[in-house]
């Protein structure tokens, strides 16, 4: 009864790690297929900080939502006219 107990109590802790070292795996598999051979960098400007290099490109991206900010107020909801 005593070794059903300390192997009840092992097999969550065995499954966690077997889980763990799966992702981990899958992980480095992901990054390892990605398909880009330059990973880039990033490069201090006159306008902040702009990566340089790597497979994605500003083109590649959709453009940022414009909010129109005249008639909002300070905790986020429209003003009163």
């Amino acid at each position: 009864m005593a070794l059903a107990r300390r192997v009840a109590a092992v097999v969550p802790l065995v499954g966690a790690v077997t889980t763990a070292a799966a992702l981990t795996g899958a992980a480095f598999l992901t990054v390892a297929h990605a398909g880009c051979d330059e990973a880039g960098g990033f490069v201090r400007t006159s306008t902040g900080l702009e990566l340089v290099g790597g497979c994605v490109s500003g083109r590649d991206l959709p453009p940022a939502p414009v909010a129109e900010v005249d008639n909002i107020n300070r905790f986020g909801g429209a003003t009163q006219p």
